[in-house]
């Protein structure tokens, strides 16, 4: 008998001690979900009082443009229902934001093979860096639509002059910090590759990409904000299916909420596309990437 209620009363300790445990993890989580909801208070705030703000201004008769109210009340169907397809550039948001994006996509993986490549090349070799980077530091001044008339010539259709615009405006930056990188490798690294005679390939995987790795993700992340502002702007001027028609027929046909309701969506998405360079580069790099 004293076994069994020995027995019982460790199983009441060790129940105990569950009940204990899981109270333990509860408040850990709830605290963390609280630490969370303060971190973002000051951020509702901010956006409840920029709404309460703009409600205001823009509630009379008279104004221009419409309240977030009215925004939300005119593209209430556009909000719910983004697939919708019914043929030609009649259709959701979200068919718009994928055409943009496998453009931003296509040209901003051509930018980053080449501006790799090229900043390699001029970070590595003095005699390119010296013919190479003053083109470089001129052309990357041309604003973006400033190359659409000669893409649309040389290519003489839309998508690839848009994709086009997006390889030129983005590889600027990619090119110009993979070259920093790459001449910031510290000496002492390149004598010890030539100790083990390393072969160009094994220093650039051993010793020359980890050392720029932080700067080539700096120059992607730049790169990418850029892609998208170009694709957003030369939509409006080739047309077709994408956000930046969206946008453009939206204002021809005098319909200032899927405007506003379209520039949400871009911001989103550009910020989302930062993020994600971000975090792929930080966990390349094994830091965080500026």
């Amino acid at each position: 008998m004293s076994t069994i209620s020995e027995n019982g009363l460790v199983a009441r300790v060790q129940g105990g001690g569950g009940l204990s445990a899981l109270a333990a993890t509860l408040q850990s989580v709830l605290t963390r979900a609280l630490q969370k909801l303060l971190d973002l208070l000051p951020l509702l705030l901010a956006l409840v009082t920029l709404l309460g703000i703009w409600e205001v201004a823009c509630h009379g008769a008279g104004s221009s443009l419409p309240p977030p109210s009215r925004v939300v009340s005119d593209t209430w169907e556009l909000i719910i229902d983004p697939f919708f397809d019914n043929g030609g550039v009649d259709k959701g948001l979200f068919w718009h934001l994928a055409a943009s994006l496998k453009r931003v996509a296509v040209g901003f993986a051509l930018s980053a093979i080449t501006g790799i490549a090229l900043g390699v090349l001029i970070g590595q070799s003095s005699l390119a860096y010296r013919g190479l980077d003053p083109i470089f530091q001129v052309l990357r001044t041309v604003p973006p639509l400033a190359w659409l008339p000669i893409s649309l010539a040389a290519f003489r259709q839309a998508d690839p002059s848009a994709i086009f615009v997006i390889f030129i405006t983005s590889i600027w930056p990619i090119i110009l910090n993979t070259a920093v990188g790459v001449r910031q490798i510290p000496q002492d690294y390149r004598n010890v590759a030539r100790v083990l005679r390393l072969s160009p390939l094994e220093f650039f995987f051993r010793i020359m990409l980890p050392s720029s790795v932080p700067f080539i993700f700096t120059g992607l992340k730049i790169g990418i904000g850029l892609s998208w502002l170009a694709i957003v702007a030369a939509e409006m001027l080739i047309g077709g299916v994408g956000i930046g028609f969206f946008i453009w027929d939206a204002w021809n046909s005098s319909l200032m909420s899927e405007i506003i309701l379209a520039l949400v969506y871009v911001g989103l998405v550009g910020f989302i596309l930062d993020r994600v360079i971000t975090i792929i580069g930080n966990r390349v790099a094994g830091r965080k990437v500026s």
